[in-house]
């Protein structure tokens, strides 16, 4: 390496062996404090955001400075994703009554189906996803994506569910009162197939605490 550099042998050693100096050892705690603001803020914390802390607890600092630090470690902060409404119940379309009022329990499979929206965020933006559970199992049966939360994401999903398992009659398919699950072509589609429209009392999260039990797909 010394001769590829053309560094002498005792040059590299006296570099290598010699004490670091007060500014080399002030930007090496400051790496150490900007990396625990970092860790502790989940990656999300900007560059401006650790100088002000930083100041704030004594250290002299700046953002230029600190943004140097980062981009030096490849530390880059996550942008915060925002919040997504998968439920809009602010509609006139008509509601079903709760007829599983809680009890997340089925004796048999493809007697009770629970069907929720979620999204995740991806490299080109949110994608919603709908799925529809079978509470017997606790098995996904049925689920669609898409990038917008319509009507026929819903219906997707719960086709999906009835072709898996052969078209079952009279399962009680739960949902929260989701202007998706109100509307005319899925309303259609339950009564198409002979399923029981269940729904959640208006603003109650524990008629859908299922959803936080584990699913197996």
């Amino acid at each position: 390496m010394c001769r590829v550099l053309s560094v002498s042998k005792a040059g590299y050693y006296h570099w290598k062996n010699r004490a670091p100096s007060a500014r080399d050892e002030v930007r090496e705690r400051l790496t150490q404090e900007v990396k625990r603001f970092f860790d502790d803020e989940k990656s999300r914390p900007s560059a401006l955001l650790i100088a002000k802390r930083l100041t704030n607890e004594g250290f002299s600092t700046h953002r230029k400075m600190v943004a140097n630090i980062m981009k030096t470690q490849g530390w880059r902060a996550k942008a915060t994703k925002k919040y997504k409404a998968t439920t809009n119940s602010n509609h006139s379309l008509p509601v079903a009554p709760n007829l599983l009022n809680q009890h997340f329990e089925a004796d048999r499979p493809d007697q009770k189906w629970v069907s929720d929206i979620t999204y995740t965020w991806t490299d080109e933006g949110w994608l919603y996803l709908a799925v529809v559970l079978d509470l017997y199992a606790r098995r996904v049966v049925g689920w669609a994506i898409s990038e917008r939360m319509t009507a026929t994401l819903v219906c997707d999903a719960l086709t999906m569910a009835l072709w898996r398992r052969h078209l079952p009659k009279q399962v009680i398919v739960h949902s929260d009162r989701g202007s998706q699950y109100c509307s005319a072509v899925y309303q259609k589609l339950l009564s198409k197939h002979q399923l029981i429209c269940s729904m959640s009392k208006k603003g109650d999260c524990y008629d859908n605490a299922v959803w936080k039990a584990g699913i197996t797909a």
